[in-house]
């Protein structure tokens, strides 16, 4: 699988890149970006991101890493999801002091589109036009949304219960790619896809009154996820990276700043800081997933991921004084064995396409 395979960390897990649209091309054109809205945290098919140099290591095929890369690439991952973990806490913490969450991830935003810049001017992206447009604008759109949606629930819900639920994302990624993508799904992912959104029941309980209608944020903020990985498979090869990491970064900052003087709440010097350390932590771990995944395949790294709900968990007992109940540990770990099994069968339809264009 190569680096590209594996669709960033919006909100939700990562998904690899398979299907109709998720040729070799595209994984030697593409590189994962800056933008998610976190870990779920791992990689969007530009990449939930930034970096280096283009057309090296990422472009690379990683198969067997060794054994010291591999161990980079677990540590790099911890390394990630705790810095997301923080940025999502940053954003709880704006969110009970009376911050609207448009202006939350207006904030994030802005350092987002200052990365992106850099990143094109380095990729002398700023000189290209997309070619299609259409496409790199419903990204931004989705990927915007998924942001805000999440930073929405943080305000009602605790961390543990808002990260388990965005999990739900790669059983989003599979419906979305039958209909847009025309991708065949077999039995198998289908019932992966089931016992996920019964994960996903578990941690909600409707009609309990336990988490209420606030779960619907972090459930349609997995579902924009979904939508932006599906729109990124579309898209195909067409644009470099940096392009696509631009016009995301872009988009999202115009239409936030389209709303964010609706409610806008006058930041303190305090909360100001906050935001924008919330923007470098989400960025910063964005990158770290980057150089994780040149190191060892995503399929390998993928499932250290999850460990982010644990540091969710930490820091909102250490912070916010909540404690997840036993119904949301058990949801939480039903929903993260149906995305380990997505992963797994991703796994192998890549080696059943492998072996059947080695066989042509």
């Amino acid at each position: 699988m190569r680096v590209g395979d594996l669709q960033n960390r919006g909100h939700g897990p990562p998904v690899p890149i398979s299907g109709t649209h998720s040729t070799s091309a595209i994984a030697r054109r593409r590189r994962p970006d800056f933008a998610a809205p976190r870990p779920y945290a791992a990689l969007q098919k530009q990449g939930p991101a930034a970096g280096a140099g283009r057309n090296t290591t990422l472009s690379t095929t990683v198969t067997e890493a060794a054994p010291d890369r591999v161990l980079r690439g677990i540590l790099l991952i911890l390394a990630s999801v705790v810095l997301f973990a923080v940025s999502d806490s940053m954003s709880k913490l704006l969110r009970v002091q009376g911050l609207p969450a448009v202006e939350i991830a207006w904030m994030r935003y802005i350092v987002f589109v200052a990365l992106a810049l850099g990143l094109a001017a380095h990729g002398r992206a700023l000189r290209q036009w997309p070619r299609r447009l259409g496409l790199q604008l419903a990204r931004g759109v989705t990927l915007v949304g998924s942001a805000v949606l999440f930073v929405a629930g943080l305000g009602q819900l605790p961390i543990a219960e808002a990260t388990a639920i965005t999990y739900i994302s790669p059983g989003f990624v599979t419906a979305l790619s039958i209909l847009f993508l025309g991708e065949k799904v077999g039995i198998r992912r289908w019932a992966a896809v089931l016992v996920g959104f019964a994960g996903v029941l578990i941690v909600i309980r409707p009609g309990s009154g336990a988490i209420q209608a606030a779960a619907l944020f972090p459930i349609a903020s997995a579902f924009c996820w979904a939508a932006t990985i599906v729109i990124t498979r579309r898209m195909g090869a067409g644009d470099r990276t940096e392009t696509t990491v631009l016009w995301s970064a872009g988009t999202g900052l115009v239409i936030l700043s389209l709303f964010v003087p609706f409610g806008f709440v006058v930041p303190n010097v305090g909360q100001i800081g906050l935001g924008l350390a919330h923007g470098i932590c989400s960025s910063v771990g964005q990158y770290l997933v980057i150089l994780a995944y040149r190191q060892a395949a995503a399929s390998l790294l993928a499932p250290f991921s999850y460990v982010q709900l644990l540091f969710s968990t930490t820091l909102g007992w250490l912070i916010f004084a909540a404690v997840p109940d036993g119904g949301t540990l058990l949801g939480a770990a039903v929903i993260i064995a149906s995305g380990l099994y997505t992963v797994h069968r991703e796994r192998v339809r890549a080696r059943q396409r492998a072996a059947a264009r080695a066989g042509a």
